[in-house]
């Protein structure tokens, strides 16, 4: 059970030594991006710049100790700092004490609805964010996030959006004030990062450049040719507190923490299932995710943090720099404890442009060429998925890309129930085989008095009036000769209550015509349908077999069913009961 609850349990025995110094490095560079990126998300959710390392501590240890994901960082994020900010921004609050004791409180609320979806087994709800849509969303969000570090590249003040027509039109609105220096340091960086991982993979090349760019600053002093830098770090741990407000606000808060609480849960899990695609040791859970995520953000709420969450960059960043396991999050946590306490002054010189650097390379890393190529060439349906999410979460924002790409991809697989595949089944010559007579036309042979029908999908209230369209058409094409109707029910895996109906008309409509109705193939589950709702008095148990063959032969001959033939056909929970 405690395995369960505490994934560390589980790989931290079998702990390789190789695996160190790649979460060390990743730890250090992730630990040190947190640093003023925390500082900078605080500000954007309208806090003191300190929550932003408040929350950048606790959140990422609870989360190494019971996330199943080796490589997600978990910490403040942009798009939960634009939700905070636009949350509690449309409250009236008396001044910024009030503020600071919601944002908080708002961490331990969402953390309970997390943890109570994960309890309650709700993480089936990621099943429903497709790959082109986990695609499409990861590419533009990457992008955006990307693109948004190019007022600390260029040195120049840039609105922050998450609409890239905006973001760009800011940038180039403001591109003449470009800081040719700081634009030189960043574009170093960037090649540097590159050159170094071109050379070797586990060179960590994130790590020496922000040494270099410490170095290179205090030396020649380019903090006086303006070239913005992190500057003065608050010091002290946070202190352990319960969170507190005023009871009447709770209803206030509740759509904020639960518009929160689901976003961030896609957040977290869309980045995780990314990563976790480049690995083969591990499995992400998304119900485990929940409890994970949800008891970081209520644990975490304690020591002063507000809403976190699995963030982009810094999971990028997490796994090129080399983390294998949750080692890296925790040394992330004790750089930070660290600085907290003693190190401020090492980052007073570290450039914006260097950790500019560090993210776009990370995040441009997680943009996917190949996988919407071959979509295009192979499957357009689920290429449109992944473009409509593209383009919205580039367009218009990063939640609504992520809940678009979710819609449709819910749309595509009704559409698809809605109308399965259908087959016409032909014997093969000189076979017992039924195929397709349209994959196999100069190979099988029909017979007048039969129509042979295939089903390819469960039979329920969608799909009920296709299924009955397409087989009157094919009764219509042969009714004067046809004898027999055989379904072949080998695919068809549930019949709800409505398909149940149409089927009991169909069947009592043939018999009025003089044509019977068989099954074959029919697998337990649907052989208990057959009992529960009655149906199998309309289609008789004379007429349900194995396979259809037996079928096929018994309406040529006339025979008899062997008893084994019988045992198998009628076996039903219902009779063993």
């Amino acid at each position: 059970m405690l395995k369960r609850y505490f994934p560390i349990l589980q790989w931290l025995p079998d702990y390789k030594k190789a695996s160190l110094p790649g979460d060390i490095s990743a730890g250090l560079t992730v630990g040190i991006m947190l640093i003023p990126q925390g500082m900078a998300y605080a500000m954007i959710a309208g806090l003191p710049p300190v929550f932003g390392l408040y929350a950048s501590l606790i959140p990422q240890i609870i989360y190494a100790l019971m996330g199943t994901s080796r490589q997600l960082a978990v910490g403040p994020v942009a798009m939960d700092s634009l939700l905070v900010a636009s949350g509690l921004g449309a409250l009236a609050l008396s001044g910024i004490e009030e503020y600071i004791a919601m944002a908080i409180f708002l961490a331990l609320f969402m953390g309970v609805i997390q943890l109570g979806l994960g309890l309650l087994r709700m993480g089936f709800l990621v099943n429903f964010l497709s790959k082109p849509a986990i695609s499409g969303f990861t590419s533009a969000a990457a992008i955006i996030i990307g693109l948004s570090q190019l007022k600390h590249l260029l040195g120049i003040d840039i609105e922050r959006s998450n609409q890239i027509h905006i973001l760009l039109k800011n940038a180039f609105n403001n591109i003449s004030d470009t800081n040719i220096i700081t634009l030189v340091i960043g574009l170093a960086a960037i090649l540097f990062i590159k050159t170094l991982k071109q050379i070797h993979n586990r060179l960590p090349g994130a790590l020496l450049i922000v040494a270099l760019g410490i170095f290179s600053v205090y030396v020649f002093g380019l903090h006086q040719l303006g070239v913005q830098i992190v500057g003065e770090v608050p010091k002290g741990l946070p202190a352990l507190t319960t969170p507190r407000i005023d009871l009447s606000r709770v209803s206030e808060l509740l759509p904020i923490a639960l518009t929160l609480a689901l976003i961030a849960f896609m957040e977290a899990i869309s980045v995780a299932k990314a990563v976790e695609e480049k690995h083969d040791d591990y499995e992400v859970d998304a119900n485990q995710e929940l409890i994970a995520l949800g008891t970081s953000n209520i644990v975490g709420s304690f020591f002063q943090s507000y809403p976190t969450t699995g963030g982009f960059s810094r999971t990028a960043v997490n796994e090129q720099s080399g983390a294998k396991t949750g080692i890296a999050p925790m040394v992330s946590a004790l750089v930070v404890g660290l600085t907290l306490l003693f190190l401020t002054p090492i980052f007073y010189y570290l450039p914006n442009a260097v950790l500019a650097a560090i993210i776009m390379v990370a995040v441009f890393g997680l943009i996917d060429f190949k996988y919407p190529v071959t979509l295009f060439k192979h499957r357009r349906d689920e290429f449109f998925v992944l473009l409509v999410t593209f383009m919205t979460t580039l367009g218009i924002g990063i939640k609504e890309g992520i809940l678009l790409g979710v819609l449709i991809s819910l749309l595509l697989l009704v559409y698809r129930t809605s109308r399965p595949h259908i087959a016409v089944l032909g014997r093969i010559r000189n076979t017992n085989y039924f195929k397709n007579v349209a994959r196999f036309p100069q190979d099988t042979e029909t017979f007048k008095e039969f129509l042979i029908l295939r089903f390819d999908a469960q039979l329920y209230f969608g799909n009920r009036e296709y299924f009955k369209k397409e087989l009157l058409k094919q009764i219509r094409g042969r009714e004067q000769d046809l004898r027999y109707v055989i379904l072949n029910a080998e695919a068809i895996n549930y019949i709800d209550s409505s398909a149940v109906h149409m089927l009991r008309q169909i069947i009592n409509e043939l018999k009025n015509r003089e044509i019977k109705f068989l099954v074959s193939g029919a697998i337990g589950p649907i052989r208990d349908i057959f009992y529960t709702s009655g149906l199998i008095e309309d289609i008789g148990k004379e007429n349900l077999f194995v396979k259809t063959t037996e079928a096929f032969e018994h309406c040529k001959t006339l025979s008899q069913k062997s008893a084994i033939e019988e045992k198998i056909t009628l076996q039903s929970k219902k009779i063993l009961m």
